[in-house]
């Protein structure tokens, strides 16, 4: 039995398009989950403590907000793709609170994209990511390069 073989490929990625992330609502449960194993702070785990805060609300983790990115860029694409990985982000930022109740949408931008000079088989793909909250407010931004095999490449390890 031959595995399938990925939709995206390295080719597949075209300078200037964008791809929809789809979108997420995010709950207290999963906030305040979230917080008590990896981000303890109070505003995280209580209402009432968010409420006090500078966030207005309880609001989830910058890192639960970078996670949450992760899922849906994993079921918007990444998982049907050739992808090997990313060498680092260039850039994050967490632009307004993320409040229990938001329903967050995301968009993907290609900015650039090259082979790799030491492995032919291999290109890099510049992403721009944002999520918006359920005004259109920017919330959250990463760019950073993916690593993703050419389609010959792919095709010769399935």
């Amino acid at each position: 039995m031959t595995a399938k073989i990925k939709t995206w490929a390295y080719e597949d990625f075209v300078e200037g398009a964008s791809i929809d992330l789809g979108s997420k609502l995010v709950s207290a449960a999963e906030i305040v989950e979230f917080a008590g194993e990896f981000d303890p702070q109070p505003m995280h785990l209580d209402e009432e403590a968010g409420k006090a805060s500078i966030l207005g609300g309880l609001a989830a983790s910058g890192w639960h907000t970078c996670a949450m990115f992760m899922r849906m860029l994993c079921d918007a694409f990444l998982l049907d793709s050739t992808c090997q990985g990313a060498p680092g982000v260039d850039q994050v930022k967490w632009k307004k609170p993320v409040l229990a109740g938001d329903q967050l949408a995301g968009t993907l931008v290609i900015v650039a994209k090259r082979l790799s000079k030491s492995k032919p088989q291999l290109g890099f793909v510049t992403m721009r990511s944002e999520l918006f909250n359920q005004r259109g407010e920017s919330v959250f931004e990463l760019e950073n390069s993916v690593m993703f095999l050419t389609r010959d490449a792919a095709k010769s390890q399935a």
